[in-house]
């Protein structure tokens, strides 16, 4: 569990962080990792669906570490947001960025 805190797991935290802040990364862009720490990417694309005003936009920006507006407005159509989140399964030697597609 304590694996992303861990000497071999620091790196890979330390790719999706600036100054201690989540690092927000464009359509095109990914956590950027010496050679010798390339790891596969693991996409899934969550679709967060429910009743208006119940905070799923705060959800989705919470876990992307972006600022929460705390004044409500609707979500027009949909919004796209990307996180990059490193994970070492426990059946696998080898760490794995999930790429977590949030369709909100």
């Amino acid at each position: 569990p304590g694996w992303l805190l861990s000497p071999a797991g620091r790196p890979y935290l330390d790719s999706i962080f600036h100054k201690n802040q989540r690092r927000v990364f464009g359509l095109l862009e990914r956590p950027v990792l010496a050679p010798n720490l390339a790891v596969p990417t693991v996409t899934y694309k969550l679709f967060v669906s429910g009743k208006s005003g119940i905070g799923k936009t705060a959800l989705v920006a919470t876990l992307a570490g972006s600022t929460v507006s705390p004044l409500h407005h609707e979500t027009l159509g949909i919004e796209v947001t990307t996180v990059y989140w490193p994970a070492k399964p426990r059946a696998s030697a080898r760490p794995v960025i999930f790429q977590l597609d949030f369709w909100d």
